[in-house]
């Protein structure tokens, strides 16, 4: 598969109808997450002849398929999701980039997609901000969400990979992602759908993987719970990740166990710092799997006295209760724990460069 194009900086077109600035303070007003999009975005072209191409920051509009474009009848895409976050001096900066962008690159490679170059990646996203960096919201929690992502663009109805894709990034403001205001989320047990299964595709961010995930979630939502929390499918009994994000327990020893990314769970950049950074503060981090039964026990006897979910959306969230058809059971005292507050702080004050950034995570974009 060819690269045929470097990444320096792409053709710009600013947009000719941007939104007035009197109205993009109102939007910024209450983001939330998802709904407030950017002025701009990057789109970068693929095909079999010549590789990468066309590459440009330009005014963000819909797009024109053919009704027998690929992805639509194969479900040939793949995504990331990543934040841009403002620093204590007023500068921009991103979270870990490279880390989605190989991750991006095997998402492809298990789609039969071409691997788009780790700096092609960094530059669509690092131009994109510096472009719209106004949109950041003066918000709690506020931060510029990029959505990178990439679909098979020919126009051709037949089953094998795709000769031509079109990668986009495209930027929205984002407040807080759970609104319910609750100390702590609710999540229902899933006992009926899997998520993903050996040899399929759960380790990569696939839209294929929401879809399945969509009617769990639902039944969630109908138990009044926030989110559904997925089980093994040979099994059904050990413990794997909720619809979109990673899973931490933490006991009263001081440990902590979050399930084996081996092909079936998503290797969370999220997850992947929270270990690194518990691990700085000298926790046993394990990786290992978890069963529900062992779950329920573990809270009732107390052994178990927090458990977070995490993801890039989410950053770090408790969890306070778990639901199924069996029953329910509360974790600790049903809020935010004291590790969990810890590890989210620490994590939130190098995002925004309030602390010092021992690993080498956060980089600027100015």
């Amino acid at each position: 598969m060819r690269a045929s194009m470097n990444a320096g900086a792409f053709p710009f077109e600013a947009n000719p109808n941007p939104v007035d600035p009197d109205e993009r303070a109102v939007r910024l007003v209450d983001p939330a997450f998802g709904r407030v999009f950017t002025d701009h975005m990057v789109t970068i072209r693929y095909s079999d002849d010549k590789g990468w191409h066309d590459a440009k920051v330009g005014p963000r509009g819909p797009l024109t398929l053919d009704p027998a474009t690929a992805v639509l009848h194969y479900a040939q895409e793949i995504f990331e999701g990543l934040k841009a976050y403002r620093l204590a001096d007023g500068g921009m900066a991103l979270f870990r980039p490279e880390q989605n962008a190989r991750r991006f690159q095997r998402s492809a490679k298990r789609l039969a997609m071409p691997e788009l170059p780790e700096e092609m990646f960094l530059q669509a996203c690092k131009q994109l901000v510096d472009v719209d960096k106004d949109w950041f919201p003066p918000v709690d929690g506020g931060s510029i969400y990029l959505r990178p992502f990439m679909i098979a663009s020919e126009v051709f109805l037949g089953v094998k990979p795709s000769a031509e894709y079109l990668f986009m990034v495209i930027a929205s403001a984002a407040g807080n992602y759970f609104k319910s205001g609750a100390p702590a989320i609710s999540i229902w047990v899933s006992e009926q759908y899997t998520r993903a299964a050996p040899g399929g595709t759960g380790a990569a961010k696939c839209g294929g993987n929401y879809a399945a995930s969509l009617v769990a979630q639902s039944e969630a939502i109908k138990q009044g719970c926030d989110q559904v929390v997925f089980l093994d499918a040979a099994e059904h009994r050990w413990v794997e990740e909720l619809g979109g994000m990673n899973l931490f327990f933490l006991f009263d020893d001081g440990s902590i166990i979050t399930p084996p990314a081996d092909g079936t769970i998503l290797e969370g950049i999220t997850r992947d710092s929270v270990m690194t950074l518990a691990r700085a503060q000298g926790l046993n981090v394990r990786e290992e799997r978890y069963a529900i039964d062992q779950w329920r026990a573990d809270a009732e006897s107390g052994r178990l006295v927090e458990t977070f979910a995490c993801g890039t959306a989410a950053v770090v969230t408790p969890v306070g209760k778990v639901q199924s058809a069996k029953g329910s059971f509360t974790i600790g005292a049903g809020g935010a724990g004291q590790m969990t507050q810890q590890i989210r702080s620490k994590l939130v004050d190098i995002q925004r460069g309030i602390a010092a950034d021992a690993h080498g995570w956060v980089q600027r974009i100015d």
